[in-house]
């Protein structure tokens, strides 16, 4: 049983070794009961490991979390990368190719709030490229209902949003 938790933590490392930038819970969680790897459990217990262990870091939103690689955590893959099955390996490199676009597009786009000192919430938008900021935009409003609202919106139309707030800044 330790050695299979072991691999699972192993193919997490490999999954987040392959893409550039954060993958989310939920893209982790969707390959790995798609391709019936293993349930959600053992891959929730992996991801916990590995963030007590110091090799991968957690970046919570309203949402979702996004985990990053530490150096830490690509140099164990490096030394026990070859605990992961092959076919798994190219099963995995495949999927997040093919993928690419899509999970770079979810975790592109962020939206995040938290209560305001003095009242209200504090919300956090951003578009990154390559871990950059395109755009990073903080509001403050009244409610948690609102600050929601914003959220899911900054979610679905943020292309809009960037679209009419250069063009207002670029007359």
């Amino acid at each position: 049983m330790a050695e299979l938790d072991a691999r699972y933590r192993v193919m997490v490392l490999h999954i987040l070794s392959r893409v550039d930038g954060p993958v989310t819970n939920n893209q982790l969680v969707n390959y790995v009961l798609d391709n019936n790897v293993t349930n959600y459990f053992s891959v929730q217990l992996a991801i916990s490991d590995l963030l007590s262990s110091g090799f991968i870091t957690a970046e919570h939103t309203h949402n979702d979390t996004r985990y990053h690689l530490t150096e830490e955590g690509r140099h164990t893959y490096e030394l026990l990368g070859d605990k992961v099955n092959t076919w798994l390996r190219e099963d995995i490199d495949s999927y997040f190719k093919e993928h690419k676009y899509e999970l770079k597009q979810q975790t592109s786009v962020y939206a995040d709030y938290m209560k305001a000192v003095g009242g209200g919430y504090l919300v956090r938008c951003q578009v990154k490229n390559n871990e950059k900021p395109v755009i990073d935009l903080n509001l403050t409003v009244p409610t948690r209902e609102q600050a929601q609202a914003v959220c899911a919106n900054w979610d679905k139309g943020h292309v809009e949003v960037y679209a009419a707030i250069m063009d207002a800044l670029l007359k």
